[in-house]
């Protein structure tokens, strides 16, 4: 469900005209919804308005069969803190927020965050979990019992991030624990 389609609000697609190639070349490929979450995080402090806003203009753009969805993918940070605490989250199915960690060290209170996020009514996605170094098995078991869904990052499973990416999402996917694919 993570993409990089809405166009000029982080790493991904630059001009709209990108956009609109990257939406007919999904339809082509028997896609038929597309989810646009864009990165929010300390360094790509997106508003939500903003978003919105460019959300809004790709769609008055696009004449396509496909459904387009706003929401966005939230590195666990202070920003994020911020917006939990203000309940200004783009969320999928009303409830449902796409997060991120650093690969390398778990953010601060990695698990009272996401029973926070919980205990708000939200049911937090953890984005590539299988390229998180800090996490064991163990700590998939306990996060998933939790509650917390996880979302593979397809390349993972071929080894683009490294043959420890590749192993845990072997795992992963053999405990039947991936509730989405990113690609």
């Amino acid at each position: 469900r993570h993409s990089h389609i809405l166009y000029g609000v982080d790493d991904g697609i630059k001009t709209l005209e990108d956009s609109l190639a990257v939406l007919e070349y999904e339809h082509k490929s028997g896609v038929s919804e597309v989810w646009c979450t864009p990165h929010i995080m300390e360094d790509v402090p997106n508003l939500t308005s903003v978003l919105q806003e460019r959300f809004e203009e790709l769609k008055s753009h696009y004449d396509g069969p496909l459904r387009l969805c706003l929401a966005a993918e939230y590195m666990i940070d202070t920003v994020f803190e911020k917006r939990l605490a203000a309940h200004d989250l783009l969320t999928m199915e009303h409830d449902i927020v796409l997060v991120e960690a650093s690969t390398f060290a778990a953010p601060y209170d990695f698990k009272g965050t996401l029973a926070r996020m919980m205990s708000e009514g939200y049911r937090p996605m953890l984005a590539h979990p299988e390229r998180y170094r800090y996490l064991k098995e163990a700590d998939y078991e306990s996060l998933a019992v939790m509650g917390v869904r996880f979302q593979l990052n397809l390349p993972s499973v071929v080894g683009y991030y490294g043959k420890t990416a590749q192993q845990k999402a072997s795992w992963l996917l053999e405990k039947g624990l991936y509730s989405e694919i990113g690609t």
